[in-house]
């Protein structure tokens, strides 16, 4: 069979976990430049009223992308240990059926987030003054979901054969279309926050098609109608994987919600300014993500070839290089952060801006000084995704739900609005640490079954 786009199965760990991860943080750049310039356009061009509207239903928007986001994550899981195998024909078969998914992923995910968005609101507490334009702004946002699994899906594969050029180029190329769209949308057509909305979809159409042109081009990624017929062991299998990648996201996403319920009581100024640092996040975790898709497909090449001692070399090496940069990045946003995030704030009252920076700087703080915490989990998070644990990562993110439900209740009791950030880095650190544990327990038991085996 053709060999993957990038081998790990041989060469030195360090250097093909960032090799691969690079492309993918150039990428992810892209991928938060659109949505950072979808705020600052919003907030400048808009208002602080629109700013506030974006961030009443961030993590809304998060975990109804996620899903699209976490099921293509499993089925790419299994695609990755194919390749280590070398078996072509369960690629093939694993391409199909996972395509075939796919298909019916975004047509219950439309259903759901459109049918239920007034469920959604009533439980986020949307401010009234702000229902109308967050209504507006997700609706047309979702009508997009089939886009964003097409997307999903064709860069997850692409991921997982050790591609992280065509992703790289697609969020290129969809940065740069939404940036020109978001400023002809919201300032020459003064469409408002559907046009940043409208700007962001068109966008993930272009970055959709040119990884699904990609993977077409791709001999080893072929598969044909027969592959189409609905296989219920391979189903399950695929199913089984992404599952609780998807539950975790959602019941992450559960626990954001809360926290965004507790947040959307407090007045103006602090909900716009935790949106500009929540907007920012994406940034923060840029390297954090990139450096997780290359330890998956690292993890399950090398587990697919049963090459375990290589495995705990290459999450030992991914895990100094991913400390070191969270430190870097952490460094930066600290130096240079309470300017970036005044990029989002814009309001005809000087002491509504000033008290939303002040606010917008603070959670940013926060999060960069516990920036190594999210990328150890990232790293043991995505290495269990690798040898096909799931279950654990499901896990970690019900002990984050945990967390930042305890944070809101006793926020909700004292009234103290900044307790936010701590319950929001303390579940970082929570399941850091859990997944830490979870991962080297699950492998000295896959390396000891292996033993016996030989």
């Amino acid at each position: 069979m053709n060999e993957p786009q990038m081998n790990m199965t041989t060469g030195k760990p360090a250097k093909l976990l960032f090799s691969f991860a690079l492309p993918l943080m150039f990428g992810s750049i892209f991928q938060q430049l659109y949505t950072v310039v979808d705020v600052a356009i919003v907030g400048q061009g808009v208002g602080l009223t629109a700013l506030a509207a974006l961030g009443t239903v961030d993590w809304l928007n998060w975990m109804l992308f996620g899903i699209a986001q976490g099921f293509t994550q499993g089925f790419a899981i299994r695609v990755s240990q194919k390749y280590g195998e070398a078996d072509r024909m369960g690629l093939r078969q694993v391409l199909g059926q996972s395509a075939r998914l796919s298909v019916w992923l975004a047509i219950i995910a439309i259903v759901i987030s459109q049918g239920g968005l007034h469920l959604f609101f009533r439980l986020l507490k949307v401010p009234a003054e702000l229902y109308a334009m967050a209504e507006l702004y997700t609706r047309i946002l979702m009508a997009g979901m089939p886009i964003s699994v097409l997307y999903n899906f064709t860069a997850s594969v692409l991921r997982a054969i050790g591609d992280s050029k065509t992703p790289l180029k697609a969020m290129t190329a969809a940065s740069v279309t939404n940036i020109a769209l978001d400023c002809i949308a919201v300032f020459a057509l003064d469409w408002g926050i559907a046009g940043a909305a409208i700007a962001t979809v068109i966008s993930q159409c272009l970055a959709s098609l040119i990884c699904w042109v990609k993977m077409k081009q791709t001999p080893a990624l072929q598969f044909d109608r027969s592959n189409l017929v609905p296989d219920k062991a391979i189903s399950r299998n695929l199913i089984a994987l992404g599952a609780p990648i998807t539950l975790k996201i959602a019941i992450i996403a559960l626990g954001g919600m809360i926290i965004q319920s507790v947040v959307n009581s407090f007045d103006m100024a602090f909900i716009a300014g935790f949106t500009a640092s929540n907007k920012l996040f994406g940034l923060l975790e840029i390297a954090a993500m990139s450096y997780g898709f290359a330890i998956t497909t690292y993890v399950g090449q090398n587990y697919g070839a049963g090459l375990h001692d290589r495995i705990s070399q290459g999450i030992k090496e991914g895990l100094v290089l991913s400390v070191v940069t969270s430190v870097l990045i952490g460094i930066v946003m600290l130096i240079f952060g309470r300017d970036i995030t005044m990029l989002f704030i814009s309001s005809d009252s000087a002491e509504l801006v000033a008290k939303a920076g002040d606010v917008a700087y603070l959670y940013l703080a926060a999060m960069s000084l516990s920036l190594p915490a999210l990328y150890v989990l990232y790293v043991y998070q995505s290495a269990l995704q690798g040898v096909g644990n799931t279950v654990a990562t499901m896990i970690s993110g019900s002990l984050e739900f945990c967390i930042r439900l305890v944070g809101s209740v006793i926020i909700t009791i004292t009234g103290f609005a900044y307790g936010i950030f701590i319950a929001e880095v303390s579940a970082w650190f929570g399941a850091a640490i859990f997944l830490t544990i979870s991962f080297y327990r699950y492998f000295h038991k896959l390396k000891q079954q292996a033993e016996v085996l030989s």
